[in-house]
């Protein structure tokens, strides 16, 4: 039995681009937000039956607002919060290059032995969104669920369904509001779409 997972990445959050890991709380910005509507938009009855969010803001207000909408179910799952990045929490890609310039080359050279000071160890965080997601699929067997999340966390989805290096969740690059749809069918993940 096919169980359809479609993660969506948050929108824009007030700031705009920097590092925010689970350290820092922004919320949408207005252009988040109608980033945010306008991918479910087109559906006048829900596609899918139930909700399951990251606790942070600028992904749980938006999933709040879907459930509510369409009468669903609303999970929010600690172990979908994004990835922390330590003391480069907040700052910008500029500011972390001009004050840590030996940190980000290193971590650049090797992202997984090289964490920001402070920062979540890479495998640790691949395995609690493994094991967020595995739960969900066992719980939610046959379903379509929507999961709001972070593109650090979409990108260690893809890692544990490829069974891909951890390295390699830098090669890839999550838009705000873009969409990743994994199916988890016969103990296997397959992966339908990225950036949808």
């Amino acid at each position: 039995m096919r169980t359809e997972l479609e993660l969506i990445r948050h929108g824009e959050p007030v700031g705009g681009r920097a590092y925010r890991g689970h350290g820092v709380d922004d919320p949408l910005s207005e252009w988040g937000w109608a980033q945010m509507r306008a991918r479910v938009s087109e559906h006048e009855q829900s596609p899918w039956h139930t909700v399951v969010t990251s606790p942070l803001k600028r992904c749980r207000d938006f999933a709040e607002e879907v459930a509510g909408r369409f009468d669903l179910p609303l999970i929010v799952e600690e172990r979908l919060k994004e990835v922390g990045f330590g003391r480069w929490e907040g700052c910008t890609h500029d500011e972390v290059r001009s004050r840590w310039p030996e940190e980000w080359a290193a971590f650049h050279e090797d992202p997984v032995r090289h964490r920001p000071e402070g920062a979540e160890d890479l495998h640790a965080f691949i395995g609690r969104v493994a094991e967020a997601l595995e739960e969900r699929v066992r719980i939610h067997r046959g379903e379509r669920v929507l999961v709001v999340c972070h593109a650090g966390v979409i990108r260690a989805a893809l890692v544990h369904a490829l069974q891909a290096p951890p390295a390699a969740m830098y090669r890839i690059r999550v838009r705000n509001a873009g969409i990743t749809r994994l199916w988890h069918e016969d103990d296997r993940w397959q992966v339908t779409a990225i950036n949808a």
